[in-house]
């Protein structure tokens, strides 16, 4: 969170805690001593001197550099250490907490890092260090690749995010010194990646603290209000609380065990998504306050457990054993909620001391390194292999904000548990389903799904898996991916291999239909689609492509849009038309571009929306959609109109061709009385009417009398459909029947 210095010139930041320097701040007064005091517990002398080389070099770096606070700069750095210090981070990390800012601020090089004070240290810092030196075309754009490029840094090194996360929970303590639109930009960036990526890393105490402070900067008087309330209720409920406490205590003792009981608060902003989610105002929020019992060893987490059932009734339900399960972050603990005095329901987590301590502090609190007997943890595999995960999407993705979309969707912290034929348990991101499962395992065996069965019961790859769940995956060696499969997948991993592989198996489909849609874009601002080589070259000089059927493959597979490189391309011809022999159309001879042709048989660069599933003979418009290439609607579609909307220049016309040989999908509706037979006599009518089923589903209707029967067809146009209805529409029972779109 850095501006300009005044010594060097830099491209604008977003985000600033430093001022030019008045001549009275010359000089740093701040201190390492409160630090060097910390360290001395845990470091070696030599490791210390070390450390006070670091501080001098950074001190000297950032001396003239003054925060927005007033404060000299280097006492970030300094803040920065001490956080790192309470988490008891080596002495490589430490240096590279003092350092975190000399390359992107000062211009040190990494190769003067590396001869100073080695090359772990070194790439720590420039894994901490914004591409402040690359162009780049928008804001959005410049963030997503500064995090990439420290996800991967962290990756291959979980310090490089244990350093960023101190860093940003310093400048969030200090955000009041910037300016409201800064606070609200910084704070809603931390909500978005930092809190979830201290969630993933088990960082619980950072998490909240980070939550909390991103909630009063986005939300201030909210923050306000809330708070205000808290505090009340806290002398209100003192009492209660008191009561509780001192009855838990004593039972615990009478019981034999050796454990500690503490009373602890909801986080404001746990409270107010609580009552956003649910509804609720404050008053009916009951577990604004929970506890904490803290116990000697494992077997007594759960003896724990039944003596505090015995104490106060269960809420049925409201158990949950993450002792036995951990979450994916490695946190432990059983979970309860008893009706305590007078009703009022409060919520009892158990856990021991390394429990504890690991809930509190996650990964950093033996982070990714070998222990004494050279293994790693079961905590340091599972986030092993969510690092690892990182680079694996990396080697799939095309951009960085791609990348970025992907990461966030994988730090979303509800979790479903399910577990393999082998009892293996996997968690999954909450609403994954069976072929983000499948992605999980493999990415061969996602790439060739077909079916899957869960709890022996054989259901669609897309079904949403439970918690509970034991998933087995059918595969066939002959099986793809569709561009329909990122519809319903979840996690970062299984969307960027699917993407993957649509880009790069069917480069030779989405080239063709990309040098269509920008023949036709070029016609619509009047210029002719034969671009001459000069222009080409001037084109590609400007864009990240390589060549131009790069560049129509960009747009096939929908990561370009047609209308924009038309644009772009006559913003070329009459930026420089004398050095461009191109002649832009006569006028008189321009003609409304010609739709695409949809034949229903162009292979993955063409879909029809599963949510309308147009047939021949529906008037269809199409959506140039990201990754997905032409998704062609019903022009009457409600999802359609919608996104029109939003997204105007994605769409373009189509039309259907001429003799279209093969048979489309299409969804309808019969309702029938609840008679013997019923769906024997539609099915056969169905199969008269050279219809295929490829579904059937039913469900009770409005009436008690009445069912409806849902079928999934293929049909070879609207016409063959309306004479299908018609024969259905006189069998006897059947009440009506209609095309449904969802």
């Amino acid at each position: 969170m850095r501006s300009s210095s005044p010594q060097i010139k830099k491209s604008s930041a977003t985000h600033s805690h430093k001022d030019t320097p008045s001549p009275a701040s010359v000089a740093s007064v701040a201190s390492i001593t409160a630090l060097a005091n910390t360290l001395s517990e845990y470091l070696s002398p030599h490791d210390l001197k070390l450390v006070r080389e670091a501080y001098r070099f950074s001190d000297e770096m950032h001396l003239g550099q003054i925060r927005k606070s007033g404060e000299p700069y280097i006492s970030h750095p300094i803040a920065v250490a001490e956080i790192c210090a309470e988490w008891k981070l080596d002495v490589q990390a430490i240096m590279a907490a003092l350092l975190h800012d000399v390359m992107e601020d000062q211009d040190v090089k990494k190769e003067e890092l590396i001869e100073r004070f080695g090359a772990p240290v070194a790439a720590l810092v420039d894994g901490l260090s914004k591409l402040e030196k690359i162009e780049f075309q928008s804001h959005i754009e410049a963030q997503a690749e500064n995090f990439r490029k420290m996800l991967l840094a962290m990756a291959r090194d979980v310090r490089v995010i244990l350093v960023k996360l101190a860093d940003r929970l310093h400048n969030m303590r200090t955000l009041g010194a910037m300016s409201a639109e800064k606070q609200r930009r910084i704070a809603r960036e931390t909500m978005e990646v930092y809190v979830p990526i201290a969630h993933r890393l088990g960082l619980n105490n950072i998490y909240r603290e980070l939550q909390d402070l991103a909630f009063a900067h986005i939300y201030p008087m909210r923050y306000r209000t809330l708070s205000k309330a808290v505090k009340s209720a806290r002398g209100n409920r003192r009492e209660v609380v008191n009561k509780i406490m001192q009855s838990v205590t004593i039972a615990l003792a009478e019981a034999g065990l050796n454990a500690q009981v503490y009373g602890r608060e909801k986080t404001l902003y746990g409270i107010y998504c609580k009552m956003r989610d649910k509804q609720l105002s404050f008053s009916q929020v009951l577990d604004v306050y929970g506890f904490r019992i803290v116990v000697d060893n494992f077997p007594n987490s759960y003896f724990a457990l039944g003596t505090l059932h015995a104490l106060y009734k269960p809420m049925p339900g409201k158990f949950k054993d993450y002792i036995a399960i951990p979450k994916s972050n490695g946190y432990q603990s059983l979970h309860t909620t008893l009706i305590g005095p007078y009703g009022t329901p409060v919520e009892f987590q158990i856990r021991t001391q390394d429990m504890h301590h690991v809930a509190e502090s996650g990964v950093a609190a033996h982070w990714l390194y070998k222990n004494e007997e050279g293994s790693l943890t079961d905590l340091q595999q599972r986030t092993h292999a969510w690092l690892q995960s990182l680079l694996d999407i990396q080697k799939q993705t095309g951009d960085s904000a791609e990348f970025l979309e992907h990461i966030k969707i994988d730090l979303f912290p509800d979790s479903v548990y399910v577990f393999t034929p082998k009892s293996k348990i996997i968690a999954l991101p909450r609403g994954a389903t069976a072929l983000d499962f499948a992605y999980t395992i493999h990415t061969d065996i996602g790439d060739q799904a077909i079916a899957t069965r869960i709890n022996n019961e054989p259901v669609p790859l897309r079904s949403e898996l439970k918690n509970g769940d034991i998933i087995e995956i059918i595969t066939s060696s002959n099986s793809r991916p569709t561009p329909n499969w990122l519809t319903y997948v979840r996690t970062g991993k299984a969307r960027s291999a699917i993407r993957h592989y649509l880009r790069t198996i069917n480069l030779n489909e989405s080239t063709e239909l990309g040098k269509q849609l920008l023949a036709q874009a070029l016609v619509a601002v009047h210029l002719n689609p034969e671009l001459p080589e000069s222009l080409v070259d001037k084109l590609l000089n400007e864009s990240s492509a390589n060549t131009l059927e790069e560049i129509h493959t960009d747009i096939g597979i929908g990561k370009r849009m047609a209308a924009l490189v038309a644009r772009h391309i006559l913003d070329l011809v009459e930026d420089d038309s004398p050095s461009i022999p191109f002649q832009l159309f006569d006028g008189d001879k321009i003609s409304k571009p010609e739709p695409v042709i949809i034949y229903g048989s162009e292979g993955v660069s063409v879909q029809l929306a599963p949510c309308c599933l147009p047939i021949p003979g529906d008037g269809i418009i199409g959506q140039l959609k990201r990754d997905q290439g032409l998704v062609v609607h019903k022009d009457d579609c409600i999802n359609a109109i919608r996104m029109q909307v939003k997204e105007p220049d994605r769409w373009i016309d189509v039309s259907w061709g001429e003799d279209l040989n093969r048979r489309f999908d299409c969804r309808i509706t019969v309702m029938v009385n609840n008679q013997r037979g019923a769906l024997a006599r539609i099915a056969a009518e169905i199969g008269e009417s050279d219809v295929n089923i490829s579904h059937v589903s039913m469900e009770d209707g409005q009436a008690n009398d009445m069912t409806n029967i849902h079928f999934t067809i293929q049909v070879e146009s609207r016409t063959h459909l309306a004479r299908l209805i018609r024969n259905v529409k006189h069998l006897t029972g059947v009440s009506k029947i209609w095309r449904v779109h969802l």
